[in-house]
């Protein structure tokens, strides 16, 4: 079964049960991110007894680059070996997307191969309006989609990082950014806890210096299909939880999609150029 791969660092892919309208003319008050290529060890935490799996590991590359003047380039490749009673699956999961500076315009690519073999490409291009969020999907067929007033993953970003800034500690928020059939919105809880300072002798820290004494928020997000029908109390499709510095940077994953939990643990940190704004 190919695994529900999506984005693991998210501290993106944010979402919630109520739309808010942004102006779209208008660019966002952001924080200044850092450019920057994060590596994640992944391993399986649990799995329930009728998934079959026995064992998962891989690796995550998660690199993000880019300024409010030149727009937001994110390439993630994400490799997971999973072991299952009569062989093993690798999935490996390729993303690239870009972001305009002003939050406007999103185009999204990623391709699914399951050992080695394409499985799923998933091309498009989002725009944010007056009325809402307009989709044109090229691949793996061509439609438009038209959904509810939302906002992009590095304008989701940002928010997440002003909330917590500002000590609040909870929020619902709507996002597009392009996964499952690029075809909705997501919608999420998001849980942000007072900022920490490392603890002494953190071993992700050995592999992180630039990230050394600067302290960080506890994130706890839960993500929801808008259009599932539960009959009831609606549970989420997956959670995830991380460290989340000021400049973008998470660390400390873990990644619960229900029947199995994965944690993923920097193990190298390559900080990049960030272009200056003229």
């Amino acid at each position: 079964m190919p695994l529900p791969l999506r984005r693991p660092v998210a501290p993106f892919v944010l979402a919630a049960a109520f739309p808010v309208v942004f102006p779209v003319a208008d660019a966002w008050s952001e924080p200044v991110f850092a450019s920057h290529r994060a590596v994640y060890d992944v391993k399986m935490e649990r799995a329930d007894e009728q998934t079959g799996i026995s064992g998962m590991e891989g690796r995550l590359v998660f690199q993000f680059e880019g300024s409010q003047c030149d727009g937001y380039t994110m390439n993630m490749r994400f490799v997971l070996r999973m072991q299952l009673p009569e062989d093993v699956r690798i999935t490996d999961q390729q993303t690239t997307t870009f972001e305009s500076g002003d939050g406007s315009e999103f185009n999204f690519l990623t391709k699914t191969f399951t050992d080695e073999k394409l499985d799923k490409e998933l091309k498009g291009s989002a725009a944010r309006t007056d009325e809402g969020i307009s989709v044109e999907i090229e691949k793996p067929d061509a439609v438009d989609v038209k959904l509810e007033p939302s906002q992009f993953p590095t304008m989701h970003l940002s928010e997440l990082i002003t909330k917590a800034k500002a000590g609040e500690r909870f929020y619902e928020t709507t996002l597009f950014d392009g996964t499952d059939e690029g075809d909705r919105l997501q919608l999420t809880s998001v849980v942000i806890g007072r900022q920490e300072q490392p603890e002494a002798g953190d071993p992700e820290l050995a592999k992180a210096d630039e990230l050394a004494g600067k302290p960080f928020w506890p994130v706890e997000i839960a993500y929801f299909d808008p259009l599932a029908e539960t009959g009831g109390e609606a549970l989420p499709q997956y959670r995830i939880a991380f460290k989340l510095y000021e400049s973008g940077i998470t660390r400390d994953l873990v990644m619960d999609y229900n029947d199995f939990t994965l944690s993923g643990t920097l193990v190298d940190l390559e900080m990049m150029e960030t272009p200056a704004c003229e």
